[in-house]
């Protein structure tokens, strides 16, 4: 299960979609989770999938490495659509209990919501997947720049994000090698019932919480070593530059959310 989350990892490949500019794909990210929540119909859906198939074809990450993102977050999928088919309310009424009410008004409730919280780790991941910690903090930053002229730390809350994103597999990593460990002395993770699961994980937790605080030290140690003092006066060795394919690409962004808004 730690091993199947990939949101925060970056797949290094040469694609069109990793040659983008950071601010574009964060840009095209938030319009596509903007257009997640203005479609309410099935094409609509249906046409936000074939969008997001073809760009993860232009990604050139393995679909099966996608989706395998998707394993981890099977216990939210299935409390979402309990409680939306159980207690949503609706005209046609297929069973009804004391507080559970089952219609199909909240069958096709829940359908959307799981549908659109899968869209949305996919589509989310590929930002993280399709760009280098380095480039993403530099878009961030650029883009939050504006927002510095009123006292808004553009720079560090970019770093802080950027800081979170890059220990995600680090510490997934860790929690691995760290289950693996009392795996071997006799732990079980894998049988019982959900309570006694995750009774099993609090041993990890102590090792995990001193190896996350260590990691903190020695990158604080290795900045300091560095003569980091925040993001004033800081130059970049590689400068962002839109190119063509940036522009298309921003014709492709409105183009999609015009045809959200119209459907």
């Amino acid at each position: 299960m730690i091993r199947d989350i990939t949101i925060g990892q970056y797949y290094p490949i040469d694609s069109i979609l990793h040659r983008l500019d950071p601010r574009t794909k964060i840009i095209a990210v938030f319009a596509y989770i903007t257009s997640l929540f203005l479609i309410n119909a099935l094409y609509g859906y249906a046409c936000v999938i074939l969008a997001l198939g073809i760009i993860i074809q232009l990604s050139k990450v393995p679909i099966q490495f996608i989706l395998k993102g998707l394993k981890s977050i099977v216990f939210i999928l299935i409390f979402t659509v309990s409680i939306n088919i159980l207690f949503s309310t609706g005209e046609t009424v297929l069973w009804k209990f004391w507080i559970f009410n089952i219609t199909v008004e909240g069958i096709i409730l829940a359908f959307e919501m799981a549908l659109r919280l899968i869209l949305l780790i996919v589509g989310s991941s590929l930002l993280t997947l399709t760009t280098s910690p380095i480039q993403l903090t530099d878009g961030i930053e650029i883009l939050l720049n504006p927002l510095a002229k009123i006292g808004v730390p553009a720079h560090e809350i970019a770093m802080m994000m950027s800081i979170a994103l890059r220990f995600i597999p680090i510490l997934l990593e860790e929690t691995d090698k760290i289950m693996k460990a009392q795996t071997a002395r006799g732990a079980d993770f894998e049988t019982g019932s959900i309570i006694q699961r995750a009774k099993a994980m609090v041993p990890i937790m102590v090792p995990l919480f001193v190896s996350a605080f260590r990691r903190a030290d020695e990158l604080a140690m290795a900045m300091e070593a560095r003569c980091y003092r925040g993001g004033a006066g800081r130059t970049r060795m590689n400068s962002l530059k839109y190119q063509t394919r940036d522009k298309i690409a921003f014709v492709v962004i409105i183009l999609f959310i015009a045809f959200c808004i119209w459907i």
